[in-house]
């Protein structure tokens, strides 16, 4: 767990605005309409297709495969990041999917110094943070050198094989319907994967959108995860957005950050493999 705590509440971006380190990040889902109509001050637009994915095959990969670490080496460079600012993301749903998909990709390459705004966008202007129209300029940087990713990451593979095994739990946090195939708005086939255990990621919120406590958290995770090692947990969703707001939670409940399944359900009902496809 990183000492800096990963969500940051609207009222302590305000106070801490100013310093110098501080590189904010709109990483909001498909909104660069909404972003060049009205973002907040100082803020850079991070596209998830372009910017926080690799999108090719959706069958290798899923719909938000991670790009290689020297293409988000150049994202980092391009937005002015190096390895001391303080980055501090947001989007415009108040869950923050695609804020927590950045964070995650931030943290996994080692980058500690990475929040998201508890609440979002709309958060944050209700809390008095100043808006603009305003063409942002990035700080120039240099070039961000990047290993590899180093948060645990799962494949198509391992999840077949220890999807029904007692020891590992593999984490649905796509909503009730969608998990029971009901419903399925994005992908081509509705269902879950076999073994998967359904707790939405909505779950992780109060009712005005906000992140429940750490201690609440903890004691949801931990009574949930009980039967299991931190190891053997694997997150997953319909493209890899989604799990990483699970995975932010956990962290911010001082607990391991779990097994992410990028490709997730986009990936698994693309490759003929077993489905319940309604339960």
């Amino acid at each position: 767990m990183s000492t800096l705590a990963p969500i940051i509440k609207p009222e302590d971006l305000i106070r801490i605005n100013q310093d110098k380190e501080i590189v904010l990040i709109d990483a909001s889902a498909g909104s660069k309409a909404r972003y060049d109509e009205q973002h907040l001050t100082g803020a850079l637009f991070a596209d998830i297709n372009e910017d926080l994915a690799n999108i090719g095959d959706f069958a290798k990969g899923g719909r938000h495969p991670l790009p290689d670490v020297k293409q988000f080496a150049q994202v980092l460079q391009k937005f002015g990041i190096t390895k001391n600012t303080h980055v501090i993301v947001y989007d415009d749903k108040n869950a923050g999917n695609a804020a927590a998909r950045l964070w995650w990709m931030l943290r996994s390459i080692g980058h500690e110094k990475v929040q998201v705004i508890d609440g979002g966008f709309q958060a944050a202007i209700k809390a008095g943070f100043p808006t603009t129209n305003q063409t942002e300029t990035p700080k120039s940087a240099g070039k961000y050198t990047i290993s590899s990713w180093s948060l645990p990451l799962s494949d198509i593979n391992e999840v077949e094989d220890v999807a029904k095994h007692q020891e590992y739990m593999v984490i649905d946090v796509r909503d009730a319907n969608r998990y029971a195939g009901l419903t399925e708005p994005i992908d081509t086939i509705a269902g879950h994967i076999p073994g998967a255990v359904n707790i939405p990621f909505t779950e992780n919120l109060n009712e005005e959108g906000r992140f429940l406590s750490p201690d609440v958290l903890k004691e949801k995770y931990t009574a949930a995860l009980a039967t299991v090692k931190p190891e053997n947990v694997i997150v997953h969703c319909g493209s890899g957005i989604t799990a990483c707001h699970t995975l932010l939670a956990m962290d911010y409940a001082g607990l391991t950050i779990p097994k992410l399944y990028v490709g997730s359900w986009s990936e698994w009902s693309r490759n003929n493999k077993k489905m319940i496809l309604k339960s």
